[in-house]
């Protein structure tokens, strides 16, 4: 059976994979046989998120009665109840949920009288508190079937330990990562030279180690000097795939909140802003066929740090695909991909072909003249630059990626032939 849980968690502390991780060991101690615990990621746009909007659901064997006491006597022991923003959920089902609403649930926004329908619909075991809304990630989380998944393991610290510094050696995780990479991914930020994998916040999550099998992420963590665990759990889990992506072709409207893939022109010279963001006009084709278009901005924040020097690095007429999530009429980047850049060219005042001397501009509209001989001419010399950036795609770095967002060494995104052609552009 199938056992999801979400939103036990609080800004200010606890953490729902932990409660999961404990929920597996209870499990077994009760004679149920794991057979897999999966970290599910959801609509990264959601408002009432508390961080990264995960769910968790556990594949196991045994009793589904006993099973569901278990379940909700841990979240009335360990969920922040007393948050208003915590609203905890449990579901349990014999088999998987639909699809379509883990779909929706990681692609826009759902409601909860539609999750209660869905429960229904499908004879669920359910339990809500509050105001129920982790029901809906908790039946998202038992209805994901992964095309693509990685693994995850998160260490979890002692108890007596929570809320205080983490002790972990920042140059072992380096080394942990140097050791396993690529196998294992955004441990660290070598640009920033930050580490990336343990928290800020006061959870009881030590440090997670990501990568693409039970095996590597074990072996990277075996690497890192740290204070004594508590607890460690390996997750399947749909971070690292771009699952929230959708590709979006022309003619479709953008919906708030949601995330995409699509093809434009850069419309603008990139500017920079306020705080340090740097934003530019995208040039959409909607409808291909008919030649209309229309433009939407794209931003990347200061947090994306040298992926700005990316971004302003494109001109207009660059031929582009966006990842990002669409919010308050924005593009917010992710990643970007240069398809066909424009050549990039400036113009020079030309040599006077009698003198050898350069010449000067006659005036707005005028051409140029020749100081010494009066020869004019209105054409200028056209020459084109070397640019800054080459075909291909280009990230944020690890401190700024979402959880669910693909990094690059996994390969590229799998993009539309169509996407590609001069018909979207």
């Amino acid at each position: 059976m199938f056992i999801g849980i979400d939103d036990t968690d609080s800004a200010d502390g606890m953490c729902t994979t932990y409660l999961g991780a404990v929920l597996a060991g209870k499990l077994k101690e009760s004679g149920a046989r794991i057979r897999r615990a999966y970290l599910i990621r959801l609509n990264p746009t959601v408002p009432y998120k508390t961080r990264g909007n995960a769910a968790v659901c556990i594949e196991a064997d045994g009793c589904a009665d006993e099973i569901f006491a278990i379940t909700c006597a841990l979240i009335e022991q360990y969920a922040v109840l007393g948050d208003e923003k915590t609203n905890p959920g449990v579901v349990i089902t014999g088999k998987r949920g639909p699809a379509e609403w883990y779909k929706r649930c990681l692609t826009g926004y759902v409601t909860i009288d539609e999750v209660y329908s869905v429960i229904q619909r499908e004879g669920m075991i359910f339990r809500g508190w509050k105001n129920c809304r982790g029901l809906i990630g908790a039946c998202a989380a038992v209805s994901a079937v992964l095309a693509d998944c990685t693994y995850e393991l998160i260490a979890y610290r002692q108890e007596e330990r929570f809320g205080n510094p983490r002790n972990v050696t920042a140059s072992s995780v380096f080394s942990a990562e140097a050791a396993t990479y690529p196998a294992t991914w955004d441990s660290v930020d070598h640009e920033n030279q930050v580490v990336v994998c343990v928290p800020h916040t006061p959870d009881p999550v030590l440090f997670g180690i990501r990568g693409e099998s039970p095996f590597s992420v074990a072996r990277a963590t075996g690497l890192i000097a740290c204070e004594p665990t508590g607890m460690r759990q390996i997750w399947c889990t749909n971070q690292g795939t771009d699952a929230h992506l959708i590709i979006q072709k022309p003619g479709q409207p953008l919906t708030e909140g949601s995330s995409y893939l699509l093809p434009g022109t850069v419309n603008s010279y990139p500017k920079s802003g306020r705080g340090g963001h740097v934003t530019f006009s995208l040039l959409l084709a909607v409808y291909p066929q008919e030649r209309k278009e229309e433009s939407i901005t794209c931003i990347a924040f200061e947090p994306t740090r040298g992926f700005r020097n990316i971004i302003r690095s494109l001109h207009p007429g660059d031929r582009i695909l966006v990842a990002g999530s669409f919010l308050k009429e924005t593009i917010n980047l992710e990643k970007i991909a240069l398809v066909l850049p424009a050549p990039a060219v400036r113009t020079e005042a030309p040599v006077c072909p009698a003198c050898n001397k350069q010449m000067t501009s006659a005036g707005t509209g005028k051409g140029y003249k020749c100081r010494r001989c009066r020869y004019r001419t209105r054409d200028p010399v056209i020459k084109e630059e070397k640019r800054q950036i080459t075909p291909g795609w280009y990230e944020v770095p690890p401190i700024a990626r979402r959880h669910l967002a693909r990094p690059l060494i996994r390969g590229s995104p799998s993009v539309p032939g169509e996407f590609l052609s001069s018909e979207t552009s």
